[in-house]
């Protein structure tokens, strides 16, 4: 293997487009849907579940269902009141399992009030073959164990993003997942494992953060702290995936001006890292990508068909 360059040295730092590689994915998927539309009759059906009126989860649910219904999905959103009881919010869940034309169910999170303390139960509601968000504790353990499981959209688009750069073999790459959430630290940290990177998930309580940091070829950044992996935390020429999305203030843009950043400081490991995500555009266009693409396998398995790679 290669020797890594010089710390001191000035590297060209390629950043990533997710955005691009998003739409490769979708133009995929929708070639894959309209397939099974004709070969079978079978349209995809992706419902979404809005509990509340968060202006976030509005504004998120209103994309992926609008990509939906571009792509030709059944696409069918459920808008609830905050107001709503976990045993009526399971109620919907049970009968979107029972609905033949739906293949994918999503549920909002985080859900409203106390309301939110029921998210595992509300989870494990969910038929595990409909489970688009790859949450469910089957697809969560098939995962762990290498099998067919539908994978979390976030950390299959960050995954898909780092192939595209390295290759599907990383062997012999150190990796280090900074984040242990359920959601992308620990199922990114398994298809990497996969991959046959050798892994370390490092998090708040691990002593000299920095230190480990810098071991790795490729770093992936999900702390939900803006900003919080400096330059100097990188090791030069490694790939960095920032899964991050932070809201900030920004005075420059006036008093109440804000900016979007991720969880790496991008202006100081320009120069650093090989290959970067930015933020916006890097993983965020993956997620909405990848949750097309769970919907089409979903909707593939349900017709007896194997499901189609998707550009993976």
């Amino acid at each position: 293997m290669a020797s890594a360059p010089s710390s001191s040295a000035e590297i060209p730092t390629q950043r990533i487009d997710g955005r691009a590689v998003a739409e490769a994915v979708v133009a995929a998927v929708g070639a894959a849907s309209a397939r099974l539309t004709a070969e079978t009759g079978i349209r995809p059906g992706l419902a979404v579940v809005l509990v509340g009126e968060d202006p976030a989860s509005q504004v998120y649910v209103g994309a992926k269902g609008k990509r939906a219904t571009a792509l030709g999905f059944h696409s069918v959103q459920h808008t609830l009141p905050a107001s709503t009881s976990e045993i009526e919010l399971i109620a919907l869940v049970e009968a979107l399992n029972r609905d033949p034309e739906i293949h994918g169910i999503l549920v909002q999170f985080p859900l409203p009030g106390r309301l939110d303390e029921a998210r595992a139960r509300v989870i494990e509601a969910i038929a595990p073959e409909k489970d688009v968000d790859g949450l469910h504790p089957l697809n969560v353990g098939r995962l762990a164990a290498g099998g067919e499981a539908m994978v979390p959209c976030t950390p299959a688009g960050a995954m898909l993003l780092i192939r595209r750069v390295l290759g599907p073999d990383l062997s012999g790459r150190e990796a280090v997942v900074v984040g242990r959430s359920n959601l992308v630290g620990k199922p990114i940290a398994q298809l990497l494992l996969q991959a046959q990177a050798t892994v370390t998930i490092a998090h708040s309580r691990t002593a000299d953060l920095p230190a480990v940091t810098r071991r790795a070829d490729i770093l992936v950044a999900a702390t939900g702290r803006p900003e919080m992996v400096r330059g100097d935390w990188i090791k030069p020429g490694a790939v960095v995936i920032d899964v991050g999305i932070n809201r900030v203030a920004a005075p420059e843009k006036g008093p109440d001006g804000t900016r979007l950043c991720g969880d790496v400081a991008t202006a100081e490991a320009t120069g650093r890292a090989a290959a970067i995500t930015p933020v916006p555009g890097g993983v965020g266009p993956m997620t909405i990508a990848m949750l097309m693409a769970n919907t089409v396998k979903a909707a593939y398995r349900a017709a007896g068909w194997p499901a189609p790679p998707l550009g993976e």
